[in-house]
């Protein structure tokens, strides 16, 4: 058994789980940890727990520590170099005539990587790219393709609901999502009233579902003709988080039933 918590690295990256090596961590607590060839930082998401070999992935790095004032200069440090990281990976791009768009740019903690976000609608050969990276910055380098997904989640913002992105605020992992679940909460089919900012189908579309799903259970469905009273009525709406439907009677008239 391992005493571990979750690590958001970075103010976006991965979620992974962290050895606390008998340290205590609570959850809101920025930490520095392990991480190949190299320390990096990241925000403690979770409270600890003790989990079994087969419940983390191999290998389990750990805590070093929380995070110190001189931890925190240095990380602001490296963010407002990353404008400059940005600035030059954008003119050896265009140099090296590469089809893809650089999204950020950020170095690791010990400033021993730098990591280049990027998109593109196909694959790129960046080897050349990389070479030139690595002279200019004298760094290990290291160029990520992301979706558009992945890019807003870095970018952050906020959605058609006027709150923070869902990706950039505590999404761990990007689940399918469907124009069903988008037909059984009942929500316009038009992909503008239903998509994020990154053009894709909201988020929250998956994991709301499964509440729409059990709300609905008991509820007649559209069109199915239920008894009121010593009349019948046809079903024309279902509103799950009101538990309730509204039918309309052989005269016209239209009444909300709850259940």
């Amino acid at each position: 058994m391992y005493n571990v918590v979750q690590v958001r690295l970075r103010e976006a990256g991965k979620i992974s789980h962290f050895s606390t090596g008998g340290l205590k961590f609570r959850v809101g607590d920025y930490v520095i940890v392990e991480q190949d060839r190299g320390l990096e930082y990241g925000e403690v998401v979770t409270e600890e727990e003790s989990v079994s070999d087969g419940e983390v992935e191999k290998p389990l790095r750990k805590i070093i520590r929380k995070t110190n004032p001189w931890d925190h200069r240095q990380i602001e440090k490296n963010r407002k170099k990353s404008r400059e990281l940005m600035q030059i990976c954008t003119r050896k791009i265009s140099e090296c005539r590469l089809p893809m768009k650089l999204v950020e740019a950020e170095y690791s903690f010990d400033r021993s990587k730098i990591i280049f976000y990027f998109t593109s609608e196909g694959r790129v050969d960046f080897r050349n790219l990389v070479k030139d990276l690595a002279n200019a910055f004298k760094a290990r380098i290291e160029l990520k393709q992301i979706g558009v997904r992945d890019e807003a989640k870095l970018m952050g913002g906020y959605g058609p609901c006027g709150k923070e992105l869902c990706c950039a605020k505590f999404l761990k992992d990007f689940e399918p999502v469907t124009i069903r679940m988008a037909k059984d909460q009942n929500l316009p089919l038009n992909p503008t009233k239903i998509s994020g900012v990154c053009g894709r189908f909201m988020c929250c579309l998956s994991y709301e579902n499964s509440t729409y799903k059990e709300l609905k259970k008991g509820l007649p469905k559209v069109g199915q003709e239920i008894k009121l009273d010593k009349y019948k009525a046809k079903v024309i709406a279902v509103s799950p988080l009101k538990r309730s439907v509204t039918v309309e009677t052989s005269d016209g008239k239209r009444q909300e039933v709850k259940f």
